[in-house]
């Protein structure tokens, strides 16, 4: 049998106009998308931003709107009102993460069922092989089975 053999990956292979660890509101920022969601009907307080963000500190959510404020994302609006009000809203660039994140809640609804069968089936194929493994370990054999058991 003949083994096709791919071209090997060029060094400059990523464009360097689109570098994905640069991407300020897609990386390993956890609430960002959440946040957009939230502010996608128009301007909310902090307070209002919580409550559907079950689970954000005070402090994580303040550090993620201040972070998006930085990346132009989000704008943060003070008030001179007694008490001081102050809301945040999506920027015009804010807005144009909002396609994206439909193409991708699209994706995930029309896949999501096939993603997570995969899933379950590639572990299920793991614990078998670990059980194998560790059944031959049981009976003496030891082998690849003990070194990920960590035995």
């Amino acid at each position: 049998m003949t083994r096709i053999v791919p071209v090997p990956l060029p060094p400059d292979f990523f464009d360097p106009h689109c570098q994905v660890r640069r991407l300020p509101v897609l990386g390993g920022r956890k609430w960002a998308w959440k946040i957009v969601r939230c502010l996608e009907g128009g301007p909310r307080r902090f307070s209002e931003l919580r409550v559907p963000l079950v689970g954000i500190t005070a402090k994580v959510l303040a550090e993620s709107l201040r972070s998006m404020e930085l990346d132009g994302v989000v704008s943060r609006t003070e008030y001179a009102e007694n008490p001081p009000r102050v809301e945040y809203a999506l920027t015009p660039l804010g807005r144009t993460l909002l396609g994206p994140m439909d193409a991708v809640c699209d994706w995930s609804r029309a896949n999501l069922a096939d993603l997570l069968a995969a899933r379950r089936a590639a572990e299920d194929a793991g614990a078998g092989r670990i059980s194998a493994a560790a059944g031959a370990d049981a009976a003496g054999g030891g082998g690849a089975g003990a070194a990920i058991l960590g035995a």
